[in-house]
């Protein structure tokens, strides 16, 4: 009776607990959805809307073109390339459905298996596991949320998931996957993807290619074809072989691609020419208006640069800092028996280690292995430094100058050979402008980018020294003064300062003329005492230079306050077209990444009138060059198509039925492949070559008129003076270049801590300036003519070759006024304002400022001339930075006035 109880007891038990069990599994069962929904409740308003997914962003870098379409410079290395679903070819659909997702189209955005994946994922940590996320849930974690592996995240992803899957469609999805997806090297996408790893169109692309594209979104870096070729094999052949099993492809298709090889063609964009401080202002110019994101607009700006220009000014300053370094000597190696790899090469100066030392040569091992000989005649140059103004004795063995283990730099030779040099402490720059419009020419921040960024010819604060002193002259011209007006270079006494003329002679009354073109001091601060301080700040303020900067003594008139080249160039620039304040600018155009026109500078003209007299001459003959040059471009994919058929490789389309557009874009100038045979622009059509700069014809519009400063007799008296200055002053080595149009002045600082040379052809105004970052003296013999002049020689030189004498007119071609000058007058009424009677009055506005960049460090404090070793030394006052201003959104549409120089 018992074990009956016991039993039934158990039965009872049993079927309780059966019970138990099922009602908790209702329990359980009704939980989960309910408890779904109501997270779903909860997270609802706080998801996102879908609708701000609807486009992907283009993303490209920033080229740089110089105004012969070289290219000079590019920043960036993101790349998007939205495509539309009807763009994606099928085989890469099924390729990415393979490795993906291949329930995408069946799902309805969450897969229970993957979910349980993800789970467990967050749970171990396990990197291994791919999350389990379907294609939907890589669209909400890609454009909505970040990759931190929470479980809070991933249900937010879930939730975001399915509103999604409610809201777009299955097309729709697909194309935000494959616009968004990360696949390494910077691109974002399949279109991007197949560009950087491919250098093709997606409808170029093989199913070998589209099964190595699907592989990468897993683990873009794991399974990079370039990193881990290998692993990326693997893992492609495993979504070949999935495409197979899926029936998206057939047996000869999958053995077709198993056994292809990886086969990258990776996208690099060469430089055609690398000019980086060019370059690098750009880019800040840029920046600072639009933000960080426009180094991947994929805009095309293209400047007033000129290539050839450029080469030749930069070729310019290197050669006049060598030429310094041979004067004053050889400082010694770099270093001894330390690793070659630890140098860089700086411009044209690579470094070696010394191997052996004979006689009369050395030899020495390059970076690249190469070994080799430098002869006597290459490094006898090498006095030992001893300090600025003095060197030793001329060697007589190369042991004497080299030993063995020592690194050293080797400069190339004409005929082939090597020479010794060193890396210059001295430091140059130059800026050349367009005196009609101020757009730059060329411009040289240094001797090397890499070895020193800092553009001192925007950035460099420097005494000016005499180059400042036409502009003093000038304003004594504009009060009444005559170039034959005499003036007195009698020694002077002001207070304790007794200022003296370089050459510690003075010679009496002399004409103002020639006061200017021998450069005498005493001369120049008697005609400052005449016409004023104050007036002579305001119009060298107006000349460009910045009033702030200049002293408010009689020191002024020997160039001790702070100038850049750039504005110095400015200011000449002033001379050379007849008085007129041009504004300096070095951006023409901006296109988009499709060849749109964004920008197109119109800068205000020397001489308006003339230009806008000309405009429809000039625009149509570029609109005739354009359609020659579209014309020369089908002639020669003809010719490429008939050498392809002679050969058995031709297209299967005639070049007759290419397009304008398609015959643009499949040029090739230098582009080769590994194999040294040229790039198939057919097959590899989304190559660098494929992004150049295609512009439309350029056509330029109506031109304002540049505000006038200078009278135009004053300007043409002022040009010729500084025409003497080369003729029979202290710029008479200029004279070798065998030219009567051209002018300057000579500057040297106190100590000659700073040497210039400004001069100018009605073409082009140029400023050179060489010294120390950190002022200190040249040598007593580095004067404005001898360290300066040479480098404008040789770049002038280059600049002027055919180009038939011309000469400042002294018409007034332009018609302009002299702006309106007001004196203002306080009165017990208030303020009146009445009229300069010596000015007549114009209706151009005052000139704006020259924009320059401040030099960080500080700009040092001003020092006195060679010739003023007593004045007291001006105080200048800081310049504070202006508030930062938020980027501007990416958009820039044509308009008549062009972007500052950076500030």
């Amino acid at each position: 009776m018992t074990k009956k109880n016991a039993t039934v007891r158990l039965i009872h038990f049993l079927v309780g607990l059966f019970i138990a069990c099922l009602a908790l599994a209702v329990v359980l069962a009704l939980a989960v959805p309910i408890g779904f929904y109501g997270m779903a409740m909860y997270l609802s308003p706080t998801l996102p809307s879908t609708q701000e997914i609807k486009t992907a962003t283009l993303e490209m870098p920033l080229q740089i073109y110089s105004s012969d379409d070289k290219l000079i410079g590019q920043y960036g290395n993101r790349l998007s390339l939205p495509i539309t679903f009807e763009e994606i070819p099928e085989d890469l659909t099924h390729a990415f459905l393979a490795a993906e997702d291949s329930s995408f189209f069946q799902h309805s955005g969450i897969s229970i298996k993957g979910l349980g994946r993800a789970v467990t994922e967050v749970v171990t940590d396990d990197e291994s596991q791919t999350g389990g996320s379907t294609i939907t849930m890589q669209v909400a974690k890609n454009y909505f949320l970040s990759s931190d592996r929470t479980l809070n995240r991933k249900l937010t992803e879930l939730f975001l998931a399915r509103k999604i899957e409610d809201e777009l469609s299955k097309n729709d999805i697909l194309t935000l996957y494959v616009n968004k997806i990360y696949l390494g090297e910077g691109a974002y996408g399949i279109r991007a993807a197949a560009k950087k790893y491919y250098s093709k169109s997606l409808e170029n692309l093989t199913i070998a290619e589209m099964a190595m594209l699907a592989g990468l979104p897993k683990a873009p870096s794991k399974y990079n074809p370039i990193a881990n070729p290998s692993r990326a094999l693997t893992r492609r052949n495993w979504i070949i072989g999935r495409m197979h099993k899926l029936g998206y492809i057939d047996k000869a298709q999958h053995d077709e691609a198993i056994n292809a090889p990886i086969g990258i063609k990776l996208y690099q964009e060469k430089l055609d020419v690398n000019m980086p401080y060019l370059a690098e202002m750009t880019r800040a110019a840029l920046v600072e208006r639009y933000g960080e994101q426009v180094m991947h607009g994929g805009w095309r700006v293209r400047l007033t640069v000129d290539s050839q220009a450029q080469i030749e000014a930069e070729k310019a300053i290197l050669s006049g800092l060598v030429a310094y370094e041979h004067r004053h000597g050889w400082r010694g190696a770099e270093a001894n028996d330390e690793p070659l790899e630890n140098f860089s090469r700086y411009s044209n100066m690579s470094p070696a280690k010394v191997t052996k030392v004979n006689t009369s040569s050395f030899e020495a091992t390059m970076l690249s292995g190469e070994s080799v000989t430098v002869n006597w005649s290459g490094m006898r140059w090498a006095r030992k430094y001893i300090s600025a103004d003095r060197i030793g004795y001329f060697p007589s063995n190369a042991s004497q100058i080299v030993s063995k283990n020592d690194i050293i730099r080797l400069i190339p030779t004409a005929s082939g050979g090597w020479q010794l040099g060193q890396i210059p402490e001295v430091q140059g720059s130059l800026v050349s402008l367009n005196p009609d419009t101020g757009g730059v020419l060329a411009l040289v921040g240094g001797f090397d980018f890499n070895h020193s960024k800092f553009n001192r010819a925007l950035q460099g604060w420097r005494q000016p020294g005499s180059t400042i002193k036409p502009l003093v002259y000038t304003a004594a011209l504009e009060k009444g003064y005559r170039p034959d007006s005499i003036v007195s270079d009698r020694p002077l006494q002001v207070g304790d300062w007794k200022p003296k003329n370089s050459d510690g002679r003075f010679l009496g009354d002399i004409t103002l003329r020639r006061g200017l073109y021998l450069s005498r001091n005493l001369v120049s601060i008697r005609l400052l005492q005449a016409i004023g301080i104050s007036d002579a700040r305001n119009l060298l303020d107006e000349f460009g230079l910045d009033k702030e900067k200049l002293p408010t003594t009689l020191s002024l008139a020997l160039g001790t306050g702070q100038a850049t080249p750039l504005q110095m160039a400015t200011a000449y620039a002033t001379f050379a077209n007849g008085g007129h304040r041009i504004q300096p600018y070095f951006i023409e155009q901006i296109y988009n990444y499709n060849n749109k026109l964004l920008f197109q500078a119109n800068p205000q003209q020397a001489c308006a009138l003339c230009f806008n007299e000309q405009l429809n001459d000039v625009n149509k003959k570029l609109t005739e060059a354009y359609a020659a040059k579209i014309e020369n471009s089908k002639k020669v994919a003809e010719d490429n198509v008939a050498e392809d058929n002679k050969a058995g490789n031709a297209k299967e389309s005639p070049a007759s039925e290419n397009t304008e557009a398609d015959i643009e874009a499949n040029q090739v100038d230098s582009d080769t492949a590994k194999d040294g045979n040229k790039i198939d622009l057919g097959l590899y059509d989304a190559s660098p070559e494929s992004d150049r700069l295609k512009a439309p014809v350029v056509q330029y519009v109506r031109a304002e008129q540049a505000p006038r400063i200078l009278k135009p007799k004053v300007a043409y008296e002022m040009a010729d003076i500084l025409r003497d200055v080369i003729q029979r002053g202290t710029a008479f080595k200029a004279r070798s270049l065998e030219r009567d149009d051209i002018g300057g002045k000579t500057g040297t600082t106190n100590e000659a801590k700073d040497a210039w040379f400004a001069g100018f052809h009605p073409t082009n105004a140029t400023v050179v300036w060489m010294g120390f970052d950190q002022p200190s003296t040249m040598g007593r013999r580095e004067y404005g003519g001898v360290a300066a002049l040479p480098v404008w020689m040789d770049f002038m030189k280059a600049q002027l070759k055919d180009t038939p004498s011309q000469w400042v007119s002294i018409n007034n071609r332009a018609k302009s006024k002299k702006q309106k000058q007001s004196i203002i007058e306080m009165i017990d009424e208030g303020v009146t304002e009445l009229d300069s009677e010596d000015t007549a009055v114009g209706k151009s506005e005052k000139p704006v400022r020259t924009s320059i960049q401040k030099r960080q460090p500080p700009a040092p404090k001003p020092v006195e001339t060679p010739e003023d070793t007593t004045a007291a030394k001006p105080t200048n006052n800081d310049i504070t930075n202006s508030p930062a201003q938020k980027p501007k959104p990416l958009v820039v549409k044509p308009v008549e006035r062009m972007p500052a120089m950076p500030q």
